[in-house]
Parts: C-alpha cells; structure tokens; sequence
C-alpha cells in the first residue's frame, strides 16, 4: 500500500518551525566531522532536542546495558504488556543521545500503549562501523535475556536509525534468528551512494539535510567505503524475509527517495509494506508539534494493531 497523504496550506505555525529549523541548518549540518565541526553538529542537535518538548504523561527510565545508556519509556496510565518497542534514534550516526531519542521515543509509546526502549549507541566518527550494529544486538539480546520474545519486539527507527534498525533485522535474518514482528522506519537512511533524484529535486526545500552533510556523516561512519555495499546501504540487499514494515517520509527531504525506493524493493522481496508520504513535510516530521505529526502517530498505531 503506497500512501499519499494530502494536506491543506502549511499551517502559520509550521511556517514558524521551518524559519526555526533553517536557523540551526548550517549548524546541525555541517559539511565536515572535523572536530569543530562535528561539535557543532552535536550542538545543534541538542538546540533541536531543546526547541521541541516531549509530551506529557509518561515516565523515563534511565539505566545502562554493559555501558550502553538507554531509558525505558512508559506511558504514565498504564502499558499493554503484550508487545513493546525497540527504538533506534537517527543523527547520522554521529550524533544523538537518550534526550534526543525521548521526543520520539515518548510519541511512539503514548500513540501505541506499548513501552519503548531508546538506547544511545557509540557515535562516529570515535567509533565507526560496525560498532552502533554490535550495540544493537547487545540490546537485542538484552530484551531476548529479560523475557521478551523476538516476535513481542517491534523495531523503530528514524534516519540513521532506520538504516540501524534494518541493518539489525538482516543481520538476525542472516543468522537464522527470530525477527521482530514488525518495522517501523520514520524516513530511513538506505541508500548511501547519495545517488536518488530527490537530492537534486528537494536540495532548496529541505530544511535539515545537505549532501554535503551525507557524504560527511558517511565517511565519518566508514571511511573509504563502498557505499553500494548492503551492510551500509539496506536499499542493495537482499530484503527476502523481513517482517511487514511501515515507511513514513516527508515530500521536502533530500532523503525522500529512499523510503520510495525501500518501499518498490520490498513489494519485490514479497514483503508486506505500506508507505505513507506527507508532500508538505520534512525528515522526521513525527518528532516536531505538528498536526501532521499527530496523524503519523494515529496511522502507525493504526498498522500496529492487528498485533493486539
């Protein structure tokens, strides 16, 4: 299922967002990860976190797993115990913390009634490929030791962490591994080449993203790699086996053709996908106060509940 979703006029308030995030454009997206600049970027990802307020009615749990920090987040009124979410948060894979990851990581649990588990994996270009990937299994495993089920874990991801999130779900598929019952990728990263239409086409309405921060952030993550390689880019690799997954992306992101294309592979792979594009928005609208946010939530929620 491939769908569009139509919206009215960008609202004033939205309009007052975008002026707010082309503000922190240049900062949140640098053209390099030298070290200044690559401070500036995590700097501009935290005035991001600080701009937007998670909402209310849920608890934050923070703990570590072998060193790795991650929190459990629970609705406030009570939780359905049968399923839970494994989130992977997004910032090209070198940037992003637990309070980054909780704006979404809140959204997702009070839109589902299900707890959600952020985690903060290690960051490039410190620690480059595969050490976020030996993090999330780490994770995995974690949830496998506590009880959990593959087939009760829901994956989530945004950006980086949708390529994460896919790349942990090949790789349990690889080695004959449950997977989990469900994907949800919130404007994924697959493709590295930066090689889609919608760079050229969305380069002047894309207010967060750059190539020039792609190629940056890229070979930050692996240096002098062949970015066609499927350990990198999911979008070339065998997609045969995944479990149904939700796509949602923004008609104004450079990365819009890589939820596109994800989406063409897996009706090919004969994996059960819906995509859900909102022309209007940008990458990773879902995180910001937006009605168009509020309905992405309701829709994936929607596409969860046949778990219940």
């Amino acid at each position: 299922m491939n769908k569009t979703t139509n919206h009215a006029p960008i609202p004033a308030a939205n309009e007052a967002i975008l002026t707010a995030l082309r503000k922190v454009h240049n900062i949140a997206s640098p053209a390099s990860t030298a070290p200044e600049d690559l401070k500036r970027q995590r700097l501009g990802q935290e005035a991001l976190g600080r701009l937007l307020t998670p909402p209310i009615g849920f608890s934050w749990e923070p703990f570590e797993v072998d060193g790795i920090p991650a929190a459990w987040v629970r609705p406030e009124g009570g939780h359905d115990r049968s399923k839970m979410i494994l989130y992977c948060h997004g910032g090209g894979y070198t940037s992003g913390t637990l309070g980054y990851a909780r704006l979404l990581a809140s959204r997702m649990a009070l839109a589902t009634g299900y707890e959600v588990l952020a985690f903060q994996y290690r960051l490039a270009p410190e620690h480059t490929y595969p050490e976020a990937l030996e993090d999330a299994r780490l994770i995995w495993e974690y949830l496998i030791f506590l009880g959990w089920g593959a087939r009760e874990i829901i994956l989530a991801g945004d950006s980086a962490g949708g390529n994460l999130a896919l790349e942990l779900a090949l790789d349990l598929r690889n080695a004959q591994r449950m997977l989990p019952s469900r994907l949800i990728l919130f404007s994924p990263w697959t493709d590295m080449t930066a090689t889609a239409d919608s760079y050229t086409e969305c380069a002047d309405k894309d207010p967060l993203l750059t190539r020039e921060y792609i190629e940056a952030v890229r070979e930050a993550y692996a240096p002098g790699a062949d970015w066609h390689e499927a350990c990198y880019s999911p979008l070339f690799a065998d997609l045969r086996g995944l479990p149904p997954t939700l796509i949602q992306v923004g008609g104004r992101e450079i990365l819009r053709d890589d939820s596109t294309r994800l989406y063409q592979k897996l009706q090919e792979a004969q994996v059960p996908a819906v995509l859900q594009t909102w022309p209007d928005m940008w990458h990773v609208f879902q995180m910001f106060p937006l009605k168009a946010a509020g309905e992405a939530m309701g829709q994936m929620a929607q596409f969860l509940e046949n778990l219940r």
